[in-house]
């Protein structure tokens, strides 16, 4: 069978840095991606020998997902400061020498544990999270509200799209329920609740409907795993149902979506209310260990174990096969494999048998 991927990043948001920027000559776009790495979870006041590990495998292509840094502050001068930090860290300055860099935040380096529209500093936070990032005057990003992004990098007929989302800027409060292992959020089936705000779904709709063979969707929080407390994609259960129904409707072929967040690796996949199977890989976090240890309840968790020490995700693609063959990996801090899944292209299309 044959299938077009399409990796999504669902994690908070997503923005550009180094190389892939709006003056980025049409020529190194062009060039075609075969490695895509990508992590989240730094606390910038800790080493990161993660990034070394990372570093020597050369990425084309590295996705940060979020709570880059722990800003938890809204004084912009601490924000300010803490990136400085994680900016003064040799090892990151030499990743975005060497590779394209993009970037999404989630609740920590947005301003506010598990914050959404009601974080008072929002529109200061954001000008802080481009600048840092390096955002272009004149780019998309900087004449709108809220981090979103995408792009396409390779030649024609290995096309790979990376969808950034936003999923704290226009989010809705939660709702809090009994406290269980992973937190007190709860499903909230209110209709008038957003993940995303109107203006950004219509965007991702459009951004669905242009032509790729692959689509990254880099998502902050978790989009396919169950709830149990956390943060997630399901505490909006409409939204999530939204999300796969536009999947499904776009007829977008070869979605893959990365999230981080948890402090912990794991890999999901749901096959309800999608057009073929849905993976999500989750990659948490560069320098902090899970201090419990175990994971929380997720019906679809598919790999048959979780890692809960330093780790990085890798989406690797072989473009030379008649049917793109695509790896999904979690690395240790010694770039061993400690788990992984391999897909054909085909088997992530619309056309795919369920």
């Amino acid at each position: 069978m044959k299938s077009r991927i399409t990796l999504l990043i669902l994690a908070g948001s997503i923005v550009h840095t180094t190389v892939a920027t709006a003056q980025e000559p049409k020529q190194a776009k062009r060039k075609m991606v075969k490695s895509v790495l990508f992590g989240s979870c730094i606390k910038q006041e800790k080493p990161i020998p993660i990034l070394h590990t990372i570093n020597a495998q050369k990425p084309d292509l590295f996705i940060f997902l979020g709570d880059n840094i722990y800003a938890d502050t809204e004084d912009m001068e601490v924000m300010r400061a803490k990136y400085q930090k994680l900016g003064a860290d040799q090892q990151f300055q030499k990743l975005r020498q060497t590779s394209r860099v993009l970037a999404v935040w989630d609740d920590h380096d947005y301003g506010v544990n598990d914050g959404g529209a009601d974080y008072p500093k929002r529109v200061e936070a954001e000008k802080q999270f481009l600048d840092f990032w390096r955002e272009p005057d004149g780019s998309d990003r900087r004449q709108r509200p809220g981090i979103y992004d995408a792009d396409v990098f390779g030649p024609e007929g290995k096309r790979l799209q990376v969808i950034l989302l936003d999923t704290r800027y226009f989010r809705s409060p939660l709702k809090k329920g009994d406290k269980r292992v992973g937190g007190s959020w709860v499903p909230d089936d209110d209709p008038d609740k957003t993940m995303l705000g109107e203006t950004q779904w219509k965007w991702l709709e459009k951004q669905l409907r242009e032509p790729a063979e692959i689509r990254i969707i880099a998502s902050s929080i978790q989009c396919v795993a169950q709830d149990a407390g956390q943060e997630t994609w399901s505490n909006l259960p409409r939204e999530r149902s939204r999300f796969l129904k536009l999947i499904r409707e776009s007829k977008a072929n070869g979605v893959v979506l990365i999230s981080g967040d948890r402090h912990w690796s794991e890999l999901s996949m749901t096959r309800e209310e999608s057009p073929y199977p849905i993976y999500d890989l989750t990659s948490s976090s560069f320098n902090q260990k899970h201090a419990r240890g175990t994971p929380t309840k997720n019906r679809f968790r598919i790999a048959p174990t979780t890692w809960h020490q330093e780790n990085f995700g890798a989406i690797r693609i072989d473009w030379s096969k008649p049917d793109p063959l695509i790896k999904l990996e979690i690395r240790d801090i010694e770039n061993g494999i400690r788990f992984e899944n391999t897909l054909l292209l085909s088997a992530i299309s619309v056309q795919a048998k369920r």
